[in-house]
């Protein structure tokens, strides 16, 4: 594995954003990325499970056939309020995430069971059991984490950082990321993932990560395929699994 790898990442990959995710392969592949990290959500907002969908198990088994990787992404992307909850809670699980931090606050025995159906669910879908367990958001306790650990996954990721689990290994590298749900938002994310670009080109690990939503947005899906191509100047396309499993020697 080349030195200076970039992951290009496509959260929430479900029944439901299938055609999405579908065009944002088709326009990674036209520019050279060849390895993507599938981020499948099972049953996606509790609105049914990716095992009663045959033409998405088709469709998942095919891409992973092809090279790709796919990886659990929780269980329904989905967390319910709590009572008395502190400002940090609400800022994170209502105004940063809306709503969808699931492993924000887990428990562990939550987290393993969700983990476990999760897993037996892809792995029946995809074809093969995932390696890798990415929290909705990024966002993970430390009794979730613990949880995927002791569940078999090899690694997971935060907004800043990839952990290996097994080896207990981790590497820094902010994420790229964009938020479309109002102008303002695509504003600020097109300035901040162009700054964010250049302060992280002498690190060996680029991180792009794409919602299914960034691609109905021109301004936004035309910087995402730019930095992409210039990601791959000097870069090596490569999924998580790949980057984690050739780091810690298992690959």
């Amino acid at each position: 594995m080349s030195a200076r790898v970039v992951v290009a990442s496509i959260h929430d990959v479900s029944p439901f954003t299938r055609e999405s995710v579908t065009g944002i392969l088709a326009g990674l592949g036209r520019i050279g990325v060849r390895r993507v990290s599938l981020l499948v959500v099972p049953d996606h907002h509790r609105r049914g499970n990716i095992t009663g969908d045959p033409e998405f198990g088709v469709w998942l088994r095919d891409v992973v056939a092809a090279g790709h990787e796919a990886v659990l992404h929780g269980y329904y992307h989905q967390r319910e309020r709590q009572p008395d909850e502190s400002a940090r809670t609400r800022f994170f699980t209502r105004f940063y995430t809306a709503g969808e931090g699931e492993f924000f606050d887990i428990g562990y025995d939550a987290a393993r069971a969700l983990l476990t159906r999760g897993r037996e669910e892809l792995a029946q879908c995809a074809g093969k059991a995932p390696e890798g367990f990415i929290a909705p958001a990024w966002l993970l306790s430390a009794e979730g984490e613990a949880a995927a650990r002791d569940t078999g996954f090899g690694y997971t990721t935060r907004l800043k950082s990839v952990s290996g689990l097994e080896a207990g290994s981790v590497h820094h590298s902010q994420s790229l990321c964009w938020s479309v749900r109002s102008g303002w938002r695509r504003a600020v994310s097109l300035g901040w993932n162009r700054s964010l670009f250049q302060a992280l080109r002498p690190n060996p690990l680029l991180r792009i990560s794409i919602h299914p939503p960034d691609i109905a947005h021109l301004a936004v899906w035309r910087q995402i395929q730019h930095l992409a191509a210039s990601a791959l100047e000097d870069r090596e396309s490569v999924a998580y699994r790949d980057f984690v499993n050739r780091r810690t020697g298992c690959g």
